[in-house]
């Protein structure tokens, strides 16, 4: 009796299992659908990379209560020259970080998210120089003398065309991984990066090539607000965007996240003693317009 109860109980239990799994299947379809957001995260610095990324997921993170779930699929690649543009129409991804006011989407249909993310650390440039010249850039005192000297700026980059117009000499072409094999080479001058970056692009870039190093005396200022860029055919991501980025800057999770990667900055590269010289940035949106150097608050 007792083996036959045994022999029934054994064919019963993979009916059991098997209704378990449907129950669980059944609560899988009635589960919110995730949110996978495809966010392009080349063409800049690791440390941008890094940064940009903790920023876009606190911002789904801070609106999963109301909108659901979610899931990132980053992409690193890099995309040369007008690739970049294309970053919705050919590359099909969802959304983007980069400048307010760039001049490669001028033309483009996107949505554009208006709350920087971090203040705007990527307007105060920073040279990168041989060496060699360090005395000769610590001479300098006027814009005058820095606008005369060679710039190298990759090719496409939208801070070229800034410089150009506030009078300095631009030498725009290569890319990002050459343009320190054409500053050792003395085809350039300096090339400058932001202050929340400098560090991160000659650690990973710079110092691979002999005798380069940060200058410690000249700081350049314009305003350049970075910003998400969100597919033109997402409306309901980008309102997810930038509601959770109105939550995090509420919350004070943007400043933890900030102060966290940035918040020795301003003492680590002695922002403060550096000369500074202040440019305009005739692309910037209006609403960002008014943005103007103040460390303290960086």
């Amino acid at each position: 009796m007792n083996s036959r109860l045994f022999l029934a109980a054994m064919v019963l239990l993979p009916a059991g299992f098997i209704e378990a799994d449907q129950q669980s299947a059944d609560a899988d379809a009635r589960s919110e659908p995730v949110t996978r957001v495809d966010f392009w995260n080349g063409n800049r610095s690791v440390a941008r990379q890094v940064y940009e990324r903790e920023v876009l997921e606190a911002v789904l993170a801070a609106t999963e209560d109301e909108m659901g779930p979610w899931q990132i699929a980053e992409t690193l690649d890099d995309y040369p020259g007008d690739e970049e543009s294309r970053v919705f129409s050919g590359k099909r991804h969802d959304l983007f970080v980069t400048i307010a006011g760039n001049r490669k989407f001028e033309d483009g249909d996107m949505i554009v998210i208006p709350h920087p993310m971090t203040r705007n650390l990527l307007g105060y440039r920073i040279p990168v120089i041989r060496e060699q010249d360090a005395d000769a850039f610590a001479a300098v005192s006027t814009e005058a003398e820095l606008q005369v000297l060679r710039h190298g700026i990759p090719a496409t980059w939208s801070d070229a065309e800034i410089f150009r117009r506030n009078g300095y000499t631009v030498v725009e072409e290569g890319s990002f991984d050459d343009i320190f094999q054409r500053l050792e080479d003395g085809l350039i001058d300096y090339s400058a990066f932001g202050a929340n970056e400098v560090l991160g692009v000659f650690e990973n870039r710079a110092s691979k090539q002999a005798g380069l190093v940060i200058d410690d005396h000249l700081l350049m200022f314009y305003p350049f607000p970075l910003v998400f860029y969100v597919n033109p055919g997402l409306p309901a991501l980008a309102s997810r965007i930038e509601n959770g980025m109105l939550a995090i800057v509420a919350s004070g999770r943007l400043n933890e996240i900030f102060n966290r990667h940035y918040g020795d900055i301003v003492e680590r590269l002695g922002l403060e003693q550096r000369t500074l010289f202040i440019l305009e940035n005739p692309f910037i949106p209006e609403n960002f317009s008014g943005l103007n150097p103040d460390l303290e608050k960086e």
